[in-house]
């Protein structure tokens, strides 16, 4: 294969034990060994393998292909037994600025993105905790959400067009259409025609399937999100709605097509920010309090538990390096009154982030002192942090709590698998104890840090997974905390997506019927199931169980 793919790839093919071990890792807790792993130099080397494997899938059922970007997958998105396609080795870079709208390649890094966007006065602000670390490809195919996703929404909402590469091995530009360009597109009778009208079809006959099984979240991440594709209220030609299939391709985890190329919406960095912190004692009043701060619109609410502050303490030096510091030992005195806290009332059960922005630093004072009213009553311990620069050491903690697990906590690894729950803020106050009690009753060691303003929460378990029992654990915790989310009528998962770890516990949260939809769109764009196999349809707990990494 290695020998026929050179032929006409104009990237680099690896075959070697070094590349291929390198590859099968994500961020999550799966080893999937790959055949193959190729470096594409653009879009037509991308077309060309499409076809490549296509063609091939008619004598050798095993093929298919997975993109991967950075490899940050908490998932297991980015794994796969066939081809690794690595865009995140050439396909770097921004192409073009217009306005507020810029061209990007899919490997380029956030981090490298957004220096770029700032240099403008703007910003894509669905970025993800892990934005040092996350490419743009990855963040479109897990639909990334992140800190400011409160205010300003996920990646769906900023997406203009994308250039995908669809199961036919030919490139094609996706976005919004009126009716009327639907209607043209639908009569086209070639593959991209017919897979406009095969969805518009599936939408219209199963309408009330699907809204029956619409998430009442505000984020979700589970399942292929036909939602949001037809809008028949939207302004479209003549108002008679818009069709868009970008809204199904995000989030799709390269099952559906390869991205080449996004035209992504930015929006203006707003000039002030300011932070008001409140320590809590426990969680009984958290939905009361997390309603008290949406009614004042802040940019941001976020949390994390006592077990993230310990594991912060716990590794102050190394996290004050990986802090924009001018001098270590003004950033230690900036913790005092933290640590002063904690020694006359002990840690608190939970820390609240409320972020107010603006441009006008008076209506951000308000808000605050407003909120400071507001919270008197609860009787807890706050504060009102008035610079970024202060502030920075509460994102700190909060951003960099699942990198230092990884890195330091010896004979046990992170084990993402009930990573990213979420249900509305009102039932906060009794889904985390029971899910705590859950995650107790196996004397999990564990931190909890998350979006508290969207009822969204990162729980990541610190297992020995040399202890063959841990995985019979995964798989009974993976059961009865999602039999907790579908409870309170939540998503197993908000932001970090299906992959091999989720994909065989959507029948927690969706009928059985609308599975079989989710596997009928699979079909309409993948008849051959070349495309990342085994994520979103046909997901097994014994594929999961069989590919957890024991090293």
């Amino acid at each position: 294969m290695e020998g026929a793919i050179k032929k006409f790839f104009f990237g680099e093919v690896f075959t070697d034990e070094k590349t291929l071990s390198a590859y099968s890792h994500d961020a999550s807790l799966f080893e999937v060994k790959p055949r193959l792993v190729a470096k594409p130099r653009d879009a037509k080397d991308v077309a060309e393998l499409v076809s490549f494997v296509a063609e091939k899938k008619n004598t050798d059922s095993t093929i298919s292909i997975t993109a991967r970007a950075a490899g940050t997958c908490m998932s297991g998105g980015s794994l796969n037994e066939s081809i690794i396609l690595d865009v995140n080795a050439h396909m770097q870079g921004i192409k073009e600025f217009k306005s507020k709208s810029v061209r990007v390649l899919p490997g380029t890094f956030y981090r490298d993105f957004e220096k770029e966007t700032l240099k403008h006065g703007l910003i894509l602000p669905c970025y993800t905790a892990s934005k040092e670390l996350c490419a743009i490809g990855g963040m479109i195919g897990n639909n990334a959400a992140g800190e400011k996703t409160l205010s300003y929404g996920k990646m769906e909402n900023y997406i203009e067009s994308l250039n995908v590469v669809f199961a036919d091995g030919k490139e094609y530009e996706v976005k919004p259409l009126s009716r009327g360009e639907l209607e043209v597109k639908m009569k086209q009778g070639d593959f991209e025609g017919n897979i406009y009208k095969k969805i518009w079809d599936l939408i219209q006959v199963n309408k009330k399937e699907i809204e029956e099984n619409r998430p009442r979240v505000s984020k979700n991440s589970a399942g292929y999100y036909l939602w949001n594709v037809w809008s028949p209220e939207s302004s479209g030609e003549k108002g008679r709605g818009v069709f868009d299939l970008t809204k199904l391709i995000v989030g799709s985890q390269g099952t559906l097509g390869i991205v080449t190329e996004a035209r992504l919406r930015l929006v203006p960095v707003r000039k002030k920010s300011k932070l008001f912190v409140i320590f809590m004692k426990d969680l009984e009043k958290l939905g009361d309090l997390v309603n008290e701060i949406l009614a004042l619109s802040p940019e941001s609410v976020e949390s994390y538990d006592d077990d993230t502050l310990k594991l912060a303490i716990r590794f102050f030096p190394e996290m004050l390096k990986s802090m924009k510091a001018t001098s270590l030992l003004g950033l230690f005195w900036g913790f005092v009154p933290e640590m002063l806290m904690v020694l006359r009332g002990g840690l608190p059960k939970l820390i609240l982030l409320a972020e107010f922005a603006g441009d006008d630093e008076k209506e951000i004072d308000m808000k605050i002192k407003e909120l400071e009213r507001k919270v008197k009553p609860y009787n807890l311990r706050t504060r009102f942090v008035r610079s970024e620069k202060e502030s920075e050491k509460y994102w700190t903690v909060r951003r960099e709590s699942f990198s230092l697990l990884r890195k330091h906590v010896h004979g046990k690894r992170t084990a993402p698998f009930v990573d990213d729950v979420v249900v509305e803020p009102k039932h906060l106050p009794e889904f985390l104890p029971k899910m705590r009690k859950i995650l107790d009753e196996y004397k999990l060691l564990y931190t909890i840090a998350g979006h508290a303003g969207n009822g969204n929460f990162h729980v990541i378990p610190l297992m020995d997974m040399k202890d063959k029992n841990n995985v019979n654990v995964i798989t009974e915790v993976s059961d009865k905390i999602y039999d907790l989310v579908r409870e309170y009528h939540g998503s197993i998962t908000a932001e970090h997506n299906d992959g091999i770890v989720r994909t065989p516990y959507l029948g927690k949260m969706y009928s059985p019927r609308m599975l079989e939809i989710f596997q009928e769109i699979k079909n309409i764009f993948d008849p051959k199931n070349i495309f990342n196999p085994g994520k979103k349809v046909n997901g097994s707990v014994e594929y999961l169980r069989s590919h957890i990494a024991t090293k």
